[in-house]
């Protein structure tokens, strides 16, 4: 079938392109520059025509409130709208896991009105929620960097690979719509000084690590337990640290 991957250029629509085509359907990327761009709808039309499946894996370009805001409520719409008129049958939307307890965040009120937008639009959907990428630790750190060193609360997370991460998209892509959330996430419970720390570690980053009650993640307040996924969460098997080796 042909699936249209918004945001097919980055990290991981570009893993969802690529495991798509191998199991041998039509993965389109779309994004600006490929001629497709949600937040003035050029090109969406043209790229939903015969589309099956639209996944939605994209991203703002800038985090601070206002813009992340407007990007998604506006891309969704648009995107959700072209859809509709396409008579494409299933929306798939990448979150994240926590997302609706992270409210203080900008970025995850955002991440919110997203996901209520998919869930009022009256579309087939499923909305698979992740934890945080392996890949995205040094970022972690500099968002967490206060006069140079960086502080993070004492709260726990299941990171996973991008690899792991593409592969339940594309799960949720090619099976019937659950009109629900999916949870996935690493196969560790970790604090987060400790692999936010490796990575710092492995990159030659000298900067301190400290594990302070006061820090917020991304903004938000949390506790020990806020950015685990539930119990009926899917796991990967792909251990940080392995992960980590095999970039060396």
């Amino acid at each position: 079938m042909k699936v249209v991957v918004i945001g097919g250029t980055g990290l991981i629509g570009s893993k969802v392109v690529t495991q798509l085509r191998a199991e041998g359907h039509e993965a389109v990327p779309a994004a600006p520059d490929t001629g497709v761009n949600t937040l003035t709808g050029q090109g969406l039309a043209e790229a939903l025509d015969g589309a099956s499946v639209v996944v939605d894996v994209s991203n703002s370009p800038s985090f601070a409130d206002d813009d992340v805001m407007e990007f998604f409520r506006t891309s969704t719409t648009n995107l959700l709208k072209a859809e509709s008129d396409a008579g494409v049958a299933h929306h798939v939307a990448l979150s994240v896991v926590g997302t609706d307890r992270l409210l203080e965040s900008g970025y995850f009120r955002a991440k919110q009105v997203q996901e209520d937008l998919i869930r009022d639009s009256g579309l087939p959907y499923s909305i698979v929620h992740a934890t945080q990428f392996f890949e995205f630790m040094k970022g972690l750190a500099d968002l967490s960097t206060v006069d140079g060193t960086v502080r993070v609360p004492p709260a726990r997370f299941q990171p996973m690979a991008s690899d792991d991460v593409a592969a339940a998209v594309c799960r949720a892509a090619v099976a019937s719509p659950l009109d629900g959330m999916v949870e996935v996430g690493g196969p560790e419970a970790l604090l987060l000084a400790d692999p936010i720390g490796t990575a710092l570690s492995a990159a030659g980053d000298p900067r301190e690590i400290v594990t302070d009650p006061e820090a917020s993640y991304s903004g938000a307040p949390v506790t020990e337990s806020t950015l685990l996924p539930g119990p009926d969460a899917e796991l990967a098997t792909t251990r940080y640290e392995d992960w980590l080796a095999a970039q060396q």
